[in-house]
């Protein structure tokens, strides 16, 4: 576009503010993140997920990955050797890595193939390697997290961290499957259903209050500052498919119902993601005439598992009504 010489300065005026409204504006604020989990499982996958991790640093738009947990099969050992192992690969990513434990990295530690540990004494060590400071995230970039584990009431919970993106808060709950916990530790001899080992029942409703507590601060963060919309991220799925009371259920019965009610409250996008059950899957799994409340915004992603290896590319896009957008890789 040309403009008479008397109008030049004026014309000038208008293309700077133009770039100012259009060039920061809502694309400027998109931004990218990838989803892996459930991998990898067994020393013949290690190849084949060091050669996504390295598709996922080839892609520059990434700004940081969140793992679902669970990053060694049930039979593999649960010594310090493999989760050291584990921790060193995954810090081949060039950004920030957020994790979540999942159950065969130590509640699942007490059968036979995994070395017969105490689940309790596993997830100290879990602890201590995956989480040496709490207040930041590993991976080849760190990135500044808040951690529940400030709350004197849940200082054990290193792992349940928080922070925002572009107006969008991310949230990581530890959630586990084996029944979040409620699956009997079999190799310890004495423990069963009908008579659980108390510290066992001891450790599960300690997480759980510390879970519940931490997903009701994230909504209430995302609330008072009007963000954009709500990421949630842990290992288990947590079977919303089931009607409430369902035994399978139990042990997720508090959060899913806590959910379903915050996400509806909340109104704007909530992001599910989880791993558990292998198989890819995007749905909308609180959006059905028979839920009350009703939670049409929350999506949900499960990632890839084992046997399967891949990855889910997760644009956020202030521009798009539903606000993530999802790629299978």
């Amino acid at each position: 576009m040309s403009c008479p010489t008397l109008r030049a300065r004026l014309c000038a005026v208008l293309a700077a503010l133009a770039a100012l409204v259009f060039v920061p504006g809502a694309a400027a604020q998109a931004f990218t993140f990838a989803l892996i989990g459930d991998g990898p499982y067994g020393a013949g996958a290690v190849a084949r997920f060091d050669r996504m991790l390295d598709e996922i640093n080839a892609d520059r738009e990434v700004a940081f990955v969140l793992h679902a947990g669970d990053i060694k099969s049930a039979p593999e050992s649960c010594g310090d050797e493999l989760l050291q192992a584990r921790f060193a690969q995954l810090q081949q990513l060039r950004v920030p890595l957020v994790y979540t434990p999942g159950d065969n990295e130590w509640a699942d530690c007490h059968v036979t193939a995994g070395g017969r540990f105490h689940p309790l004494e596993r997830l100290t060590a879990l602890r201590r390697v995956f989480f040496p400071n709490p207040r930041a995230t590993t991976g080849g970039a760190t990135m500044p997290v808040q951690t529940q584990a400030d709350d004197p009431r849940h200082r054990e919970f290193v792992e349940n961290v928080r922070f925002v993106r572009k107006g969008v808060v991310f949230v990581s709950l530890h959630v586990i499957g084996s029944g979040n916990d409620l699956d009997p530790w079999r190799g310890m001899g004495n423990d069963s259903k009908r008579r659980p080992r108390p510290e066992r029942i001891a450790e599960f409703q300690r997480r759980e209050n510390a879970n519940l507590a931490w997903l009701d601060a994230a909504f209430e963060e995302a609330t008072r500052t009007a963000a954009r919309g709500l990421v949630l991220l842990m290992q288990a799925n947590p079977r919303f498919e089931l009607p409430p009371g369902s035994a399978d259920r139990a042990g997720f019965e508090a959060l899913a119902t806590r959910l379903q009610h915050r996400a509806a409250a909340f109104g704007r996008p909530v992001l599910l993601l989880h791993g558990d059950f292998h198989v890819y899957l995007v749905d909308y799994p609180l959006d059905r005439e028979d839920m009350a409340p009703r939670a049409p915004n929350l999506m949900r992603v499960q990632t890839f598992g084992a046997p399967f290896v891949g990855w889910v590319r997760i644009r956020v896009d202030p521009a798009d009504s539903k606000l993530f957008s999802v790629e299978a890789r």
